[in-house]
C-alpha cells in the first residue's frame, strides 16, 4: 500500500558514498583509469549541490521522489528475456538484424551479433566486457568527448556509479548495413544506471535503436543514464531512442551527440513513459560541414511530467542543425521543452533551426516551450519557434461527414500530427507499434 508523506519528510538526495564507488570498481576488477574516472566523478558529485533554482531546473519539481525507495541499485534475480514484452524483441527489419543485446535489471540475458559485422571489425558488446577487452578504445571515448562528469549533478553521479551499458564501435570506412538493437528492461524497483556509448569512425555508417521499458511497480524507481553518440568525419549515424518506463520511474539523463567534419547525425528521441523525465539532449557540430538532425516526440497523460532540455552547439563554421519536437498532453499532465542554439565567435555561415509543436488535449494539461538563441557570429541563419494548438473542429467534422465516428476522427487527426516524426524512424514495425501506443494513450 502506498504511503503518503509530507514533502519535507522525503530525503532530498540519494544516499550513496565513496565506499559504494570503490566497491563497484572492486567488484568488476576495473583498470586503474576507470577507477580514477569514477572517483573523479564522485568528487564532482559531492562538491555539486542538488539542483534547485538553476535556470534549467527551476521549473522542475522532483522533490516528490522517494529516494529511500528509488536509490537502491537493482540486483538481478535470475529473470530471463522471457519477461521482456515480445514487441520489444522483434527484429527491426525483416527477420534479421545486426545484433541484439537485452538487459534485464542491468544484467545481460540475451546477446547476438551477426557474423557480417564482426568480420568487419564492428564491436557490439556490453560496456563492462568492452572495458576488459577493448580498454584503450573505451578509455578514449568514455565521458571524455560527449557527456562529462562536470555536466551536472546527475552526470557526475552516473560517472561514479554506472553499472551496465553498451559499447559500439564501427571502424573507419566500414558500413554496418544491418541495424543494431538494444533493449533495457527492468522488473524490479530501485535504481539503474545504464550507459550507451557509440563511436562511428571516419567514413563509417551505422543504424541503431535502443529501447527502455519496465514492468509495473507500486514503489518508485530511478534511472540515472547517459548516452554518448560520436560520429567521426564524414560518418553517418542514425540513432533511435524510445523510452517507455513504468509510471513510478523517475529518469535523469544526459544525452549528447557529436558530429565531425561532413558527418551526418540523425537522432530520433521518443518519450512516452515514466512519472518524471528530466533529459538533457545536446548536439555538438564540431567539424566544418557537420549536419545534425534531432527529432523528438512525446505524449504525456495522467500525472506525467516530461522536461526535455535541448541544446544545439555550432562549434565550427558551415554547420547545420535541425531540431523538431512534437508533443501532446492530456489529463493533468505537464510537459516542458527548453531549447537553445549556440554558436561560438567566428562560426560563420551556420544554419540552426529549432521548433517545438504542442498539441493540448485537455483543459487541465499544461505545456511550456521556451526556445532560445545565443549567437556570437554575424553571418548566420538561425531561427526558432514554438506553437500550441488543440483539436480543431473542422478536420474532425470533415472526417465525420465521410461516415467516420468522432472518436475515430479525433484519433486520425492526432495520429496525423505525429506522423511526420514517426516517419523519421527507419523501421516500419517500430512505427506501427508506436502508433498503437499513441492510440492507447488517446483512448486512455
Amino acid at each position: 500500500m502506498a504511503v503518503v508523506r509530507r514533502r519535507s519528510s522525503l530525503p532530498q538526495a540519494p544516499d550513496y558514498s565513496r565506499a559504494d564507488v570503490e566497491a563497484l570498481s572492486d567488484k568488476n576488477n576495473e583498470p586503474q583509469w576507470l577507477r580514477d574516472l569514477r572517483l573523479k566523478s564522485w568528487e564532482i558529485y559531492e562538491a555539486t549541490p542538488m539542483p534547485q533554482m538553476e535556470e534549467e531546473w527551476r521549473r522542475t519539481d522532483y522533490s516528490h521522489i522517494h529516494w529511500d525507495e528509488a536509490q537502491s541499485i537493482v540486483q538481478p534475480n535470475g529473470a530471463t528475456s522471457d519477461v521482456v514484452p515480445a514487441k520489444n524483441l522483434e527484429p527491426l527489419t525483416g527477420d534479421k538484424q545486426g545484433g541484439l543485446l537485452v538487459f534485464v535489471d542491468g544484467k545481460i540475458v540475451h546477446y547476438e551479433v551477426a557474423d557480417e559485422l564482426t568480420q568487419q571489425g564492428v564491436i557490439f558488446t556490453d560496456l563492462n566486457t568492452a572495458v576488459a577487452e577493448h580498454g584503450d578504445l573505451v578509455q578514449k571515448y568514455l565521458m571524455t568527448q560527449a557527456v562529462k562528469p562536470e555536466d551536472g549533478k546527475f552526470a557526475s553521479l552516473h560517472g561514479a556509479l554506472w553499472h551496465f551499458g553498451v559499447f559500439v564501435h564501427v571502424p573507419r570506412g566500414k558500413v554496418a548495413e544491418l541495424p543494431l538493437h538494444v533493449v533495457i528492461y527492468n522488473t524490479k524497483p530501485g535504481a539503474t544506471m545504464g550507459h550507451v556509448l557509440v563511436a562511428v569512425e571516419e567514413n563509417a555508417q551505422l543504424t541503431m535503436q535502443v529501447e527502455y521499458a519496465s514492468a509495473e511497480q507500486d514503489v518508485q524507481s530511478s534511472y540515472v543514464g547517459a548516452t554518448e553518440l560520436i560520429a567521426g568525419d564524414a560518418a553517418n549515424l542514425r540513432y533511435v531512442s524510445l523510452q517507455g518506463w513504468n509510471r513510478n520511474t523517475y529518469e535523469f539523463s544526459h544525452q549528447k551527440g557529436i558530429a565531425g567534419r561532413d558527418a551526418q547525425l540523425d537522432w530520433v528521441n521518443g518519450v512516452m513513459g515514466s512519472r518524471l523525465t528530466k533529459a538533457f539532449i545536446e548536439v555538438d557540430a564540431v567539424g566544418q560541414g557537420a549536419n545534425a538532425r534531432v527529432s523528438g516526440f512525446f505524449f504525456a497523460d495522467k500525472n506525467q511530467f516530461f522536461d526535455l532540455d535541448t541544446q544545439q552547439n555550432h562549434n565550427a563554421p558551415l554547420t547545420n542543425t535541425d531540431l523538431l519536437f512534437k508533443g501532446a498532453a492530456r489529463d493533468t499532465a505537464r510537459t516542458l521543452w527548453q531549447g537553445m542554439i549556440k554558436s561560438l565567435p567566428q562560426m560563420q555561415q551556420i544554419d540552426g533551426y529549432q521548433v517545438c509543436r504542442n498539441l493540448m488535449l485537455s483543459d487541465d494539461a499544461r505545456m511550456d516551450s521556451i526556445p532560445g538563441l545565443e549567437i556570437e557570429a554575424d553571418d548566420v541563419a538561425c531561427s526558432h519557434a514554438a506553437t500550441f494548438g488543440t483539436l480543431e473542429d473542422w478536420p474532425i467534422f470533415y472526417l465525420m461527414s465521410r461516415g467516420i465516428t468522432r472518436p475515430e476522427a479525433q484519433l486520425m487527426v492526432i495520429e496525423g500530427f505525429f506522423d511526420e516524426l514517426l516517419q523519421r524512424i527507419p523501421f516500419e514495425r517500430v512505427r506501427e507499434r508506436l502508433m498503437a501506443e499513441i492510440e492507447a494513450k488517446i483512448i486512455g
